[in-house]
């Protein structure tokens, strides 16, 4: 078998390719966990175009990153979380709430995009940010990968029922001593962690593809608000794993391979529903 010598070491490359494949694996269960529970209530709240927009917003946030010399993680969450605010703000002062959310995330893709043609002296492969480079994932990348989805994780369970009830009905909320804006605010703020954890994993262009279609699958089968949290966590993890395996296979795109994967789980989970539901007539 070929070795190769590295810093004195003799290291199987067999073995170096598995290295940076199980970090690849890690990171995009580490997102799919991260964007479970969140996308039940981007589901349930009916928010993928706010999904959307504060995804697009994060391109601007990787420019101002590499030309400030900033973390790209602080830098695209940062300006995700600006956008949701705005957003949110906008909606609260008479704007029809899909207007806003076309203006400012095509304006802040398009701004985004074009600071990026003004970096001069920093090597950038857009793609990778518009569509993910899952297999180039770091170590580091794979650290706040998973500090981000435990910190999403944490705050989803911290305020699961607050949360819930104002999803439900704002005015029982209010009647319970629930403020729905706060909630709103803090959904924005696990929006905004998720955006940049996942942006690596999956780009700015499909990271609501991973928020919406493993809970959509989920709500096809579950029975109960919990039971579509963690079903849509194993199945953001299975379509992880099973994208990851078609991209190695058919040498496929990674990024776009996991949303395949789960967007066939999403049509076996329904057809599985719709079975269920005939046979039961």
């Amino acid at each position: 078998m070929t070795t190769a010598v590295i810093a004195g070491t003799i290291t199987d490359p067999i073995d170096m390719f598995d290295d940076f494949l199980i970090r690849a694996l890690f990171a995009g269960v580490g997102v799919a966990l991260a964007a479970a529970p969140l996308g039940c209530f981007v589901v349930w709240r009916r928010m993928a175009y706010f999904g959307d927009a504060t995804a697009h917003a994060a391109i601007l946030g990787v420019a101002l990153s590499l030309g400030f010399g900033v973390s790209i993680f602080v830098g695209a969450m940062g300006v995700a979380l600006a956008m949701a605010l705005t957003v949110s703000n906008l909606s609260e002062r008479g704007y029809g709430v899909d207007t806003i959310l076309g203006v400012l995330a095509h304006s802040a893709l398009a701004f985004g995009l074009v600071a990026v043609s003004f970096l001069r002296g920093v090597r950038l492969d857009l793609n990778s940010y518009l569509f993910g480079d899952i297999l180039a994932v770091s170590k580091v990348d794979l650290l706040v990968i998973w500090v981000g989805a435990a910190i999403v994780i944490g705050l989803m369970a911290w305020r699961w029922q607050a949360l819930l009830t104002s999803t439900v009905n704002r005015g029982l909320a209010y009647a319970s001593g629930i403020n729905p804006k706060r909630e709103q605010q803090l959904m924005t703020l696990g929006l905004a962690i998720v955006v940049a954890v996942a942006i690596k994993v999956v780009g700015a262009l499909l990271i609501v593809a991973m928020l919406i279609i493993p809970a959509a699958a989920a709500r096809a089968v579950a029975r109960s608000p919990e039971a579509m949290a963690f079903g849509a966590a194993g199945i953001g993890a299975l379509a992880a794993v099973g994208g990851l395996g078609m991209s190695y296979q058919m040498d496929t795109p990674a990024g776009p391979s996991i949303v395949c994967a789960a967007a066939v789980l999403f049509l076996a989970f329904n057809l599985v529903a719709w079975m269920a539901t005939k046979a039961a007539r």
